[in-house]
């Protein structure tokens, strides 16, 4: 067994208050959650109005598979035009 782990620090755009960066966030965790089948919470800056934290958990009995998964997910964060992905890390466990 197999445990992808991606951290993935982020800057929300266009956020002028916390309720606009919460409703970004919860709405980019939700997405992840359905499209690619993976656990995912924010973890870091829950106090900021621009600046967020995401961890997202994959686990699978291949390495590649958890890796292809982890890679599409940031990915697609990148592809979101309402945050700007400012750092990020896989590990395996």
């Amino acid at each position: 067994m197999v445990v992808g782990v991606l951290t993935v620090d982020l800057l929300v755009v266009d956020s002028n208050s916390l309720k606009d960066k919460r409703q970004v966030v919860k709405s980019l965790l939700d997405g992840i959650r359905n499209r690619y089948n993976v656990s995912a919470a924010e973890l870091d800056g829950l106090g900021s109005w621009r600046r967020a934290g995401i961890g997202v958990a994959c686990i699978s009995n291949d390495k590649a598979v958890a890796n292809t998964v982890l890679n599409n997910v940031l990915a697609g964060i990148e592809a979101n035009p309402r945050v700007t992905v400012d750092g990020c890390r896989i590990e395996f466990l």
